[in-house]
Formats: structure tokens, C-alpha cells, sequence
């Protein structure tokens, strides 16, 4: 029974990503002034969902390996150091994020 239920999760998952996928596709497709099938739509968040069960096993990975139960953004980070633009992007947003909270009055 668990299984259905998480079987019936990932498929509502799937779901919301390919809606979400056929959103931005369209949005693109217009601005373009191209078409977009189906079958494409389908092929995209088939490997978006791939690329977010692969990345997701990794973050697990590296939580696991620091004896840690909960992902953390050191872990995030591990794992943008494949990507150097993506690194860059996550290094500029949390210093914003730690600006902004030294910037908040203490209570």
C-alpha cells in the first residue's frame, strides 16, 4: 500500500512538473515563433525529472557522507562545483543572504 501511495506521488509530481514544463514551453514557443509538440514536452520532463532524481541522490550522498540527516547548502554547493556559472550564481545569492541577515535587528 505504501508503495501505490508513493507510486500515485511521483505521478502527481510528474504531473505538476510536465504542466509546469508545458507552461514555459509555450510561453518560449511564442516569443519564438516556433512550435513545440507534445512528444517534446513529454521528452523535456522526462529528463528534467531524471536530472532532479539524479541530483537529489547526490545531495542525500553528501549529507550522508558528512554524517548529517538534512541537506544543507554546503551540500548544494558541493554539487554546483560541476557546473562553474551555477556555482558562481549560488556563491553571489547566499552572500546576499547572509548580508540580509546581519543587516536584521536583533531581538
Amino acid at each position: 500500500m505504501a508503495e501505490n501511495k508513493d507510486q500515485a506521488l511521483d505521478e502527481r509530481l510528474k504531473s505538476a512538473l510536465w504542466f509546469s514544463i508545458g507552461k514555459i514551453v509555450d510561453e518560449e514557443t511564442l516569443k519564438l515563433g516556433v512550435n513545440a509538440t507534445p512528444q517534446f514536452i513529454g521528452a523535456l520532463t522526462e529528463m528534467v525529472w531524471a536530472q532532479i532524481e539524479n541530483v537529489s541522490i547526490d545531495l542525500e550522498n553528501f549529507a550522508k557522507h558528512a554524517r548529517r540527516s538534512t541537506i544543507s547548502t554546503e551540500d548544494v554547493m558541493l554539487l554546483s562545483r560541476r557546473n562553474e556559472g551555477l556555482e558562481v550564481v549560488l556563491k553571489v545569492y547566499l552572500d546576499k543572504q547572509k548580508v540580509g541577515k546581519s543587516k536584521r535587528p536583533t531581538r
